[in-house]
Formats: C-alpha cells, sequence, structure tokens
C-alpha cells in the first residue's frame, strides 16, 4: 500500500512540474516571434542637445548626416550583407564626418592631440576588437576590426596598435587630419573654464557639461539572425593622461551576442565602465526574460540616473526591436527597420 501511494505522488509530481511555467519555457515561446529581415540602429552622441543652442543650418546638417548613415548601412543590410559589414561602414562614415566626435571630428586633449578609441563586436561568434589612444589611424573602427580578425587579442592601445594597423595595411594619417577648428574653440573654452574654476573653486561652469559627451555607433541585425555592434569616439574634451572611457571597453560601451541583442553607447564614460552597460543590457534580457525596451529603459533612466550616469545607448534585439533610450537633453539617432525609418535629435 505504501508503495503504491509513493508511485502515485512520484507521478502527480512529475505533472505539475512539467505543466509549472518556467523562465525557459517563456523565453522558447518568444523564439516563435517573428524576426525582422534586417534592422539597424545610431548614434551620433548625447548630451545638451536642445533647439535653443542649435541653428536650423546646423540641425540641417546633423539630420542630413545621420540619414545618409542609415542608408549606408540598410543598403548593406537589404543587399544580404553582414550586420558586421553594415555596422563597420556606417561607423567609418560617422567617422569621417566632422559633425561628429569621432575620426575626424573628435575633441581634443588636454595637450591639443586628438586620441581615438573604438571597439566592435560580433555577435554570432562573441569575438571583438577594440583600440584605444591611436592618433594616426584614419578609422579607428576598421582597426578595431582588423584586432578582431587577425590578432589574438581583444584590445590594442597607443603605439601598439598603430603598428598594428601599418602592419596590416589601414590607412594611416597625419594628425593634423582630425584637426577641426569647432572642436580646438572647445578646448580653449575648456582650458578656460579650468582656469575660473581652479581660483574660484566653483566646479559647476557651463563649459564643464559637454566634456563628457560625444561617441558614434552602431548595432544592425541582419537577414540570417546575426547581431553585431560598434562604437567609435575621439573622448572627452581636455581628458588627461591617455583617459579611455567606456567605448573600447567591451561589456561597457558595446556589446553583442545573437542570443539576445547588440548595444552601443555613448554618455560619461566612467558610469557606463562601472555598471558595465551595455552588458547590463544583455544579461537583463538573457537572464529576466525583459524585453529590449524594458532593459534599456531601467538600465538609463534608473539604475544610471539615479547614480549620476548622464547619456545613452542604442540596441537592437534578436527579432529586430530598437531602444533608444537617452537621459540627456538630447541625443543624435535614427534607426531603420523594413518599411520604417526615423532619424531625431531632441528628446
Amino acid at each position: 500500500m505504501n508503495s503504491r501511494i509513493f508511485a502515485l505522488a512520484l507521478i502527480i509530481s512529475t505533472l505539475v512540474s512539467c505543466s509549472t511555467p518556467s523562465g525557459k519555457s517563456e523565453g522558447t515561446s518568444q523564439d516563435k516571434r517573428s524576426r525582422r529581415a534586417y534592422s539597424l540602429a545610431i548614434h551620433g552622441g548625447a548630451g545638451t542637445i536642445t533647439k535653443a543652442n542649435m541653428t536650423p543650418e546646423k540641425e540641417a546638417a546633423y539630420t542630413a548626416a545621420l540619414d545618409s548613415a542609415l542608408t549606408i548601412g540598410e543598403n548593406i543590410l537589404k543587399n544580404g550583407g553582414s550586420a558586421l559589414d553594415a555596422v563597420e561602414q556606417t561607423i567609418v562614415f560617422l567617422e569621417n564626418c566632422p559633425l561628429f566626435n569621432a575620426g575626424k571630428g573628435a575633441v581634443f586633449t588636454h595637450e591639443g592631440r586628438n586620441e581615438l578609441d573604438a571597439s566592435v563586436m560580433d555577435g554570432s561568434t562573441l569575438k571583438a576588437g577594440a583600440v584605444g589612444g591611436v592618433t594616426t589611424v584614419k578609422n579607428p573602427v576598421r582597426l578595431a576590426r582588423a584586432v578582431m580578425e587577425k590578432s589574438p587579442h581583444v584590445m590594442l592601445t597607443g603605439r601598439g596598435a598603430e603598428q598594428f594597423a601599418a602592419e596590416n595595411g589601414l590607412e594611416l594619417v597625419s594628425p593634423e587630419w582630425f584637426y577641426t577648428e569647432e572642436r580646438w574653440q572647445s578646448l580653449q573654452k575648456a582650458l578656460e573654464a579650468e582656469k575660473r574654476e581652479s581660483k574660484t573653486g566653483d566646479m559647476t561652469d557651463p563649459a564643464r557639461r559637454d566634456y563628457k559627451f560625444g561617441t558614434v555607433g552602431c548595432v544592425a541585425l541582419d537577414k540570417d539572425g546575426h547581431l553585431a555592434a560598434g562604437t567609435s569616439t575621439g573622448g572627452m574634451t581636455n581628458k588627461r593622461w591617455n583617459r579611455l572611457g567606456d567605448a573600447p571597453v567591451i561589456g561597457a560601451g558595446t556589446y553583442a551576442s545573437d542570443d539576445a541583442c547588440a548595444v552601443s553607447c555613448t554618455g560619461h564614460g566612467e558610469y557606463f565602465i562601472r555598471y558595465s552597460v551595455a552588458h547590463d543590457v544583455w544579461a537583463r534580457v538573457t537572464y529576466l526574460g525583459e524585453t529590449i525596451e524594458q532593459a534599456t529603459e531601467y538600465i538609463v533612466n534608473k539604475k544610471l540616473a539615479e547614480n549620476g550616469g548622464e547619456g545613452g545607448l542604442i540596441a537592437v534585439d534578436r527579432y529586430g526591436n530598437v531602444a533608444m533610450p537617452f537621459n540627456s537633453e538630447g541625443m543624435y539617432r535614427g534607426f531603420t527597420i523594413p518599411g520604417e525609418r526615423k532619424v531625431m535629435i531632441y528628446r
């Protein structure tokens, strides 16, 4: 009699456990959702971006540049190209555009140099490449990809990274190529603000607000369901001591994995490093089963905002859904999916 009762209890227990919903089964049901043929999102930096400090001509120039960047990436994806190619070529365009703080439009360090950082990640393999503090590589994102594909390493910096670029035939330029008058004047204002602060002790000078921001990035999903992400930047105006931000740090400024999402960040890099923002988006989608909108909204507008981290990010999940939250006054951004395309600047 006892053996019959035990057997019956075992059967009931098995039936109950098999019929109880779990996080894993919910994730499986999400896998049945239709996936878009492609998806691509870009950002050109976040910060004090308002209509009040933007001329109509400058707004039109930014809008046109973002739209052109979207076209480059979208054409690659429409023609069956890879997410990684779309990300690289889109960022190359943004690096060559003097409007953005990357490549040609990079900000200046305290010593008056342009020190460039970039990273890429392939969601299909989890391979990644990053470079930091380069001064003569025309397109740092191309160097980051070369590090990923042609070296056993993930990150190279400074002279070593430039030597690797030369050995692999990447285009090198004179440091003067990166000069733009607007960025030079931004440094002069920052230096003047620094002098005032040293005299008064007041660390709230308005010029300081724009030290932290400015990055370009791209995330993409291709026809094969592969994801990729990339980020490139000139860093902070008036930075010293070969400072690196989140842009070249895999898991902080850039992350991509086919099982969840691709992410590229922009903002005050120190906070994005401390909170591993890009990877945290992936973790919340993967472990908590959150949508890309839920995960990014929580991280940007709660976790970062409540701890003093200002900026934003772009993300695309494995189904092609796009999220672009930010907690600063504005963020240059845009996305394109089949049947819909949009460029935005303000909140």
